[in-house]
């Protein structure tokens, strides 16, 4: 490899450190007699670790991840966006989130040969996701090596794939690994708009960043704040690429949202489509805490964090070092760091307010470890310097990426032999003892309808319970609990209470998995004291 190719293509003379950083032999001749090593090219490192990625969330998927309540909610507006128009629930249309998920699972479904009933479907989502977050791999590895070396790439992309919580976020049917795949490859694709002299077609690439940017922004609208906001600061800055360039990104970044805002307009639903909107804002807001740690009643974030070790360790480890990487971009003033200083600092503000006043939810930690994985990888330094000195910090350096990768490779072993099935069980026992159409009584509702509603709904009759109305429900003879969801809050219903209406219950089945604990179901006795034949 020549000096060159080593160094990053946006630095400047000025940073003459950043060309050593990564392949910090790249520049030395070899010995006499030998032929150079040729790099491996990045196209393969990319395409092996995004392999790799894919990989590991696919071993397992079923068994080793319980159904989640908003991928079922998504699967059902998936299923509704198939059958053509708009996404919708039996509460009416679905204008919450924008349907570029909800469309994209639609198509995959159809085109897969699978069982169509409710957990081949789910599953096959989780599939789709699988193979998302091994095109986000992709990204990170191609991003990081054209910024700065093949051996930054490879590092970050391995990391990313290794990730506990990287690895649960892609594994559940849900809108945040299509929302960053986007982020990443309009970033990709905005970064080549900073070289001197700037690649051709530099108006078809910042209409392709726009698009993939708007793109995210049809997935998920919260992703305005990582996209539309920095964008907005380098345009105001003129930071990164030149501000007609910046001009083009915004516009066609607008343009997605746009047509489907077009198209809502013209159907007759622009009333339903602000309640939904508003009621969103709220929640982004923290005026209206429906879910999330911020919620009333539920556990504090400190007691979740706690329960996550050892398994994320490494994930909050990169994530304590969110300042260090702000710190770091700032240092440089090449036109490409600059771009990734104003994306990075809307991804700390965005989870920030969410964490003081907003909804904070699990899954918006994603929208900022992916940005500060790559504002590290970029530029954390490489120990370089004279005799021992040098080759202590490099050993320091080779054990914390050891760790960093070694690590959640023990943890996910342990979690992919551990099972965390307990509504697929739950569903197989139903089926074998109890006819479809029976009434059951679910103890989890809260501010909307609980994860036993949506599991079992396609099935049987559902039907949430209160212990004000339970003598009205009396011909209900089934009641699920899952212990967990009660027991720390986020259901309507005190864990007395339910422990009163099981009571004199027989216990039918029993499940004890890491996401909702122990999982119940119990055969209640019937109304007025009398016989059971059954």
């Amino acid at each position: 490899m020549t000096r060159t190719e080593a160094a990053p293509r946006h630095a400047g003379d000025r940073h003459k450190g950043d060309r050593r950083a990564g392949e910090g032999l790249a520049g030395r001749l070899p010995a006499a007699g030998r032929l150079p090593r040729r790099p491996l090219p990045v196209w393969l490192i990319a395409t092996a670790v995004g392999l790799l990625t894919t990989g590991l969330r696919l071993v397992g998927l079923a068994r080793s991840g319980d159904l989640f309540v908003d991928e079922l909610i998504y699967h059902e507006l998936g299923r509704t966006a198939d059958a053509g128009g708009f996404p919708y629930t039996e509460d009416g249309l679905f204008f919450l989130h924008p349907p570029g998920f909800f469309y994209l699972q639609a198509g995959w479904l159809r085109i897969l040969p699978i069982d169509h009933d409710l957990l081949s479907e789910i599953y096959a989502i989780r599939v789709l996701n699988s193979l998302i977050a091994g095109g986000t791999a992709v990204l990170i590895v191609v991003l990081v090596a054209r910024i700065r070396s093949r051996t930054a790439g490879a590092v970050a992309g391995a990391i990313f794939a290794l990730d506990q919580y990287c690895i649960r976020q892609n594994d559940r049917a849900m809108l945040d690994t299509e929302t960053m795949f986007w982020v990443l490859a309009g970033l990709l694709l905005l970064v080549t708009l900073t070289r001197q002299p700037p690649p051709r077609r530099t108006v078809l690439r910042a209409a392709g960043a726009g698009l993939c940017f708007g793109m995210a922004v049809l997935t998920k609208d919260h992703s305005t704040l990582i996209t539309v906001l920095p964008l907005l600061a380098a345009l105001a800055l003129g930071w990164g690429p030149s501000r007609r360039l910046l001009t083009v990104t915004l516009a066609t970044t607008a343009l997605p949202y746009a047509v489907y805002v077009t198209v809502i307009a013209s159907s007759g639903h622009l009333d339903a489509f602000w309640a939904g909107k508003t009621r969103g804002v709220k929640r982004l807001a923290g005026v209206l805490q429906e879910t999330g740690f911020n919620s009333p009643g539920t556990p504090a974030l400190s007691d979740r964090l706690a329960e996550g070790l050892p398994g994320y360790t490494t994930t909050y480890l990169l994530l304590l070092l969110t300042p260090l990487a702000l710190f770091l971009l700032l240092r440089r003033r090449a036109p490409v760091y600059r771009l990734l200083t104003l994306f990075h600092v809307s991804a700390i503000l965005t989870l920030g307010y969410a964490l003081g006043l907003g909804t904070l939810e699990e899954q918006a930690l994603y929208l900022l470890f992916v940005p500060n994985l790559v504002a590290l990888a970029v530029t954390f330094p490489v120990p370089r310097g004279p005799g021992a000195a040098r080759r202590v910090l490099g050993a320091l350096a080779a054990l914390a990426v050891a760790g960093a990768v070694v690590m959640p490779a023990v943890v996910y072993a342990q979690e992919r032999l551990r099972p965390d099935d307990g509504f697929a069980r739950l569903r197989a026992y139903l089926a074998a003892h109890v006819p479809d159409g029976t009434p059951i009584l679910t103890a989890d509702t809260g501010e909307t309808r609980g994860i036993t509603y949506w599991a079992l709904r396609d099935r049987y009759r559902p039907t949430e319970w209160v212990p004000a109305e339970v003598e009205g429900f009396a011909g209900a003879r089934y009641v699920v609990v899952p212990w967990k969801v009660i027991d720390e809050g986020y259901a309507l219903n005190d864990a007395r209470e339910v422990r009163r209406l099981v009571a004199d219950g027989d216990l039918l089945f029993s499940f004890h998995g890491e996401t909702y604990g122990t999982l119940a179901l119990y055969r209640l006795p019937p109304a007025g004291g009398g016989s059971d034949d059954r």
